[in-house]
């Protein structure tokens, strides 16, 4: 017998509200959740996870457009594989493509917090002149922690 995991349990565990939940719902990007006889969503394991798959994809910056041709080819079974796999090949070059941008980014913070570290530790200003006025220098290492 299939798992039933009713609304809040998917949106604990998956992140998403309640109200983006029915989102995903109305526009097609899971199947029509079957209700139990008092109404409540139940939602199988199956559809859990691809709810989990998508909200990763989204994570990552698909767009609902590309989801929701990507839940297409899903439901048109094994015959997509190919293309299922190409969609998320290009995907995963566009992530890598974000990380890379990311590192080199990073890098950029890193250097800046490193140039006020060595003014605030010499006590210097932006113009890298020395801070004679003692409050300055107070407030300068107030906030660093």
């Amino acid at each position: 017998m299939p798992a039933e995991h009713r609304i809040a349990e998917v949106s604990a565990r998956t992140g998403l509200t309640r109200d983006t939940l029915r989102w995903y719902e109305s526009e097609g990007l899971i199947p029509p959740v079957p209700r139990t006889s008092a109404g409540v969503r139940s939602y199988d394991d199956a559809t859990v996870r691809m709810i989990e798959l998508l909200v990763r994809l989204r994570r990552t910056g698909m767009s609902v457009a590309v989801m929701r041709d990507f839940v297409t080819m899903v439901a048109q079974g094994a015959r997509t594989h190919g293309r299922r796999m190409r969609l998320l090949e290009d995907h995963r070059e566009e992530i890598e493509s974000r990380i890379r941008e990311l590192i080199d980014d990073l890098g950029a913070v890193d250097d800046k917090i490193g140039h006020y570290r060595r003014l605030i530790d010499a006590g210097l200003d932006c113009s890298e002149d020395e801070i004679a006025d003692p409050d300055v220098l107070e407030q300068q290492r107030l906030s660093e922690s």
